[in-house]
């Protein structure tokens, strides 16, 4: 039986680690925090429940992949509610666009303030389901771990078919005129920690993917998804272990061999975080070595390599390849209970600044905080009760930010900073929302120290190129034979359903090469 060790329990690593336990390797993960989870965690303060981290769940297909590849149905452990309208969007002059499946209503939204825009909608979201297809077929599904692989004729031809070089921006320009409309859709960029700027117009795909496949509400909160994959995992025989953060990745002939941990760490979550998913896993002593035959590192690829590898050991990676990615954008999060119910907020709500496009100059460029951004809000007690008192809020508020550097001090700011955001959604119409019951910050720093994300980057690599979209780095070390990588820093990409599919993929992957190298020496022994 192989021994698998997997580094970090986020969703990628908690997928790829059911996935090969189903298949009986033996598979311990080891966790730095003191719950699973990764970024996405969730925070109790008083009688609110929030969840901290990704909110917006889409392509529900894939989480359900996670369960149905070892037999058993998803909707015994976790259960999602299509929202609909998806989303509302709200404008400075008031105006606002609730995302539906409905195409009629979304022209019937856009044309208020834009005639012409509602008029072009339909082609708009002809193209972003033709791109949404390309991708899926050539793209999201498929490992690319060898230029044999990124060079075939057919993946060549679908790339030049999804435009990699013109941007997301350049793409809207083609369709709409009005700004209300451009950054309606320029926003999908932001998924992805990239700017419409200077992204790939790919992303354009993503109108398709929440308005036709849907946004999903999470019973019991987000990171019910987390707790669900733990309870699947320990089922299968997965031993978790919280709290233990790696120190190294031991290589041995050039082969990954293991990992050496450090002193168990301090629970670092923010105020009132819940431990629920550690489900009372066991903690790891001291330096404590743990043999395996292959490492699943589920993490950011640049920390995981410059702070887990020594650079001999990386010569495809060393510090200077890694210096010469792009971070993606951060966040800066606001946790907020209030005694109050608005009327303007569904699950999900933006509120749009009279200059959208000025936050990507000051957080790519300047690489400070927003002085006009786009606000987003994430009331999950819109949808289900219990998770606020009874008249009350849970918004989880999050302003897009810079990755950490010198020209931005959180610790000097944060403070600062919240109050700035909260007096500007009471200006917005969201009264005593900045005399919150329970508040709390989360800042880029935070983010970094919890999780290990490349300079508090959310999505670890910037997709503002198409080099840094299409080419990031693989799913498997290219000098150290048994070391892989899930999450959003490798292939397909960032956010929940791509992370989740990473560790599938990469699963699937180790399966059928072992498949392949035990079918060779049977042939051999005949």
């Amino acid at each position: 039986m192989k021994k698998v060790i997997v580094i970090g329990a986020g969703l990628g690593g908690l997928s790829c680690a059911i996935r090969l336990a189903h298949a009986g390797y033996r598979v311990t993960v080891v966790e730095a925090q003191e719950t699973a989870g990764g970024k996405l965690q969730r925070v109790r303060m008083g009688e609110y429940s929030f969840d901290r981290g990704p909110s917006t769940i889409t392509m529900p297909h894939l989480f359900e992949r996670v369960f149905t590849s070892v037999g058993r149905r998803m909707e015994d452990y976790l259960t999602l509610r299509r929202l609909e309208p998806a989303a509302r969007n709200i404008f400075p002059d008031g105006s606002r666009v609730d995302l539906t499946e409905d195409r009629e209503a979304m022209q019937e939204q856009i044309a208020r303030y834009s005639p012409e825009d509602a008029l072009r909608y339909p082609a708009f979201m002809k193209e972003a389901e033709a791109l949404y297809r390309e991708a899926e077929k050539h793209f999201l599904s498929r490992m690319l771990l060898t230029w044999k692989d990124k060079l075939s004729p057919r993946l060549a031809a679908g790339f030049l078919r999804i435009r990699p070089l013109t941007t997301l921006q350049e793409r809207l320009e083609k369709h709409f005129r009005h700004p209300y409309t451009l950054g309606l859709f320029g926003r999908y960029a932001t998924y992805v920690g990239s700017s419409p700027y200077r992204a790939p117009a790919i992303f354009a795909m993503l109108a398709h993917v929440e308005a036709s496949l849907g946004i999903y509400a999470v019973q019991g909160g987000t990171y019910a998804i987390p707790e669900a994959f733990v309870r699947l995992a320990r089922e299968l025989g997965v031993d978790i272990r919280t709290g233990g953060k790696v120190k190294l990745i031991l290589v041995r002939g050039g082969r990954a061999a293991g990992v050496e941990l450090q002193e168990r760490t301090e629970p670092q979550g923010g105020p009132g975080e819940s431990a629920d998913a550690g489900y009372g896993a066991r903690t790891t002593p001291q330096g404590e070595r743990l043999e395996a035959d292959l490492v699943v590192a589920n993490g950011d690829v640049l920390t995981v390599c410059r702070e887990l590898l020594d650079e001999e050991d990386r010569p495809a990676m060393p510090d200077k390849r890694i210096d010469r990615y792009e971070p993606s954008l951060s966040g800066f999060v606001i946790l907020a209970g209030v005694r109050n119910r608005y009327e303007e907020l569904l699950h999900h709500t933006v509120f749009f600044p009279e200059d959208y496009g000025s936050e990507f100059g000051e957080i790519f460029d300047s690489r400070t905080a927003p002085q006009s951004p786009a606000i987003y809000l994430c009331h999950s007690g819109h949808s289900e009760p219990g998770l606020a008192p009874e008249g009350g809020s849970n918004l989880f508020i999050l302003v897009n930010a810079p990755y950490t550097s010198k020209a931005w001090d959180w610790e000097e700011h944060g403070e600062r900073y919240r109050d700035f955001i909260l007096r500007r959604l009471a200006e917005y119409g969201l009264k005593g929302i900045d005399r919150p019951d329970v508040s709390a910050v989360y800042t880029p720093e935070q983010l970094k120290r919890d999780t290990g994300a490349y300079r508090g980057a959310i999505y670890g690599i910037s997709s503002n190129s198409a080099r840094q979209t299409f080419f990031r780095p693989t799913n498997r070390a290219a000098n150290i034979p048994g070391l892989w990588f899930t999450g959003g820093t490798t292939h397909p990409g960032g956010g929940t359903p791509m992370v989740t599919l990473s560790g599938q993929l990469v699963a699937e992957r180790i399966l059928e090469e072992d498949r392949g190298r035990a079918a060779a020496f049977r042939q051999a022994r005949l």
